[in-house]
C-alpha cells in the first residue's frame, strides 16, 4: 500500500484531514508557554526572591527601602481600587502616613508615632469639611485610615522583625532569619494552595469571595506551611523548638490564607482580577504581599512573646 502524501491544504491525497503538526504550531506553543501565567510566575520569582534574600540579610536602610517600596506601591494599588468604587481617599496623606509609620518603627520612636497619628486623624476629619459633597464623607475618611492600618501598620511589622535583635542584644543577622521565616512560611502556604488546588481541587472554599480557591488547596497550603517551618528549623532557624515550628507553620497556614481571602474580597467588591500588573505572573504588589500582611505581625509577636520571652 502506498503512503498517502500530504497536500498544502492540510489533507492527504485521499481527501482526509492530515494528522500532524504544522511547523508554525510549534512556534505558537512555545510563545504560549513563554507568555503563560506559570512561566511568568516562575521567571519573576527567580529574579525577585534572590534579591529579597540579599536585601533581607543585609538589613538596615536597604531593607527599609524595600519595605517602603512595598508600602508605597501597595497603598497606591489599594487607593486606586477604592477610587473605582467612587470613594475618594486622601491618597498622598495616607501614603505619607504609612511611610512615616515605618520610619518611626525603624528608628524606634514610638512616642512620636502616636502624636503623628493623632495629628493625621484630626487633619483628615477637618479636610473632609472642605468637600462640597458630604454624602460619602465617612467612606473617604474610613478608607484612608484603613489603608494606613492594613498596609502601613501591618507591613511595618516586617521592619519590626528585622530590627528585633537590637532590642535584645542578639546578633543583628538573626533579624534576617526572622524575616525570611515569615517570607518562606507564607509563600510555602501560597505555593501549596496553588499547586494542590490546581491538581486536585474540586470543592470551592468560599465561592462568594473567590471562585478559584478550593478546600483541597487550603489543606495543601496548610501542610506546605507546616512542612516549611520544620525545614526552616533544621536549616537556618535552629532557635525554634519543635513545637515552635509546628505552631508557626499552623499560624502561617491559616492566617496567610485569611489574608489572601481578605484581599480577594476587596477585589471582588471592586470587580477586578489583580490590583495591578506590576509583577509579571503575580499581578500587583498587594497581590504578592496580601498574605504576608497578615502573617508577619503574628510571627513577630510569637517570636517576641513566646520564642524569646
Amino acid at each position: 500500500m502506498r503512503a498517502l502524501k500530504p497536500t498544502r491544504n492540510g489533507k492527504d491525497d485521499s481527501g482526509n484531514e492530515r494528522v500532524g503538526v504544522n511547523p508554525s504550531q510549534g512556534t505558537t506553543v512555545r510563545r504560549s508557554f513563554l507568555t503563560s501565567s506559570i512561566f511568568l510566575r516562575v521567571a519573576a520569582s527567580v529574579v525577585f526572591i534572590p534579591c529579597v534574600i540579599v536585601i533581607t540579610n543585609t538589613g538596615g536602610y536597604y531593607f527599609l527601602l524595600l519595605i517602603n517600596t512595598v508600602i508605597f506601591v501597595g497603598m497606591w494599588e489599594f487607593y486606586r481600587m477604592m477610587e473605582a468604587k467612587g470613594i475618594r481617599p486622601y491618597k498622598m496623606i495616607g501614603i505619607l502616613c504609612s511611610l512615616v509609620l515605618s520610619w518611626y518603627v525603624f528608628f524606634r520612636n514610638g512616642m512620636y508615632a502616636n502624636f503623628f497619628l493623632t495629628l493625621v486623624l484630626l487633619v483628615l476629619m477637618c479636610l473632609e469639611l472642605t468637600r462640597k459633597e458630604t454624602k460619602m464623607a465617612i467612606y473617604h475618611i474610613a478608607v484612608t485610615i484603613l489603608g494606613v492600618i492594613y498596609i502601613g501598620f501591618l507591613g511595618s511589622h516586617l521592619i519590626m522583625l528585622r530590627e528585633f535583635p537590637l532590642g535584645l542584644n542578639l546578633d543583628y543577622s538573626m533579624g534576617g532569619s526572622f524575616v525570611l521565616l515569615a517570607f518562606i512560611l507564607t509563600w510555602a502556604c501560597d505555593t501549596g494552595a496553588y499547586l494542590v488546588g490546581s491538581a486536585i481541587g474540586k470543592r470551592k472554599l468560599i465561592p462568594r469571595i473567590s471562585g478559584q480557591k478550593t478546600r483541597e488547596g487550603s489543606v495543601g497550603g496548610f501542610v506546605f506551611a507546616v512542612a516549611a517551618a520544620l525545614v526552616a528549623r533544621e536549616t537556618f532557624a535552629g532557635y525554634l523548638e519543635l513545637w515552635h515550628a509546628l505552631a508557626l507553620g499552623a499560624i502561617a497556614g491559616v492566617v496567610g490564607q485569611l489574608g489572601d481571602l481578605f484581599e480577594s474580597m476587596i477585589k471582588r467588591d471592586v470587580d477586578t482580577k489583580d490590583t495591578s500588573e506590576m509583577i509579571p505572573g503575580h499581578g500587583g504588589v498587594l497581590d504578592r504581599f496580601d498574605s504576608l500582611l497578615f502573617t508577619a505581625p503574628l510571627i513577630y509577636y510569637f517570636i517576641k512573646f513566646v520564642v524569646f520571652k
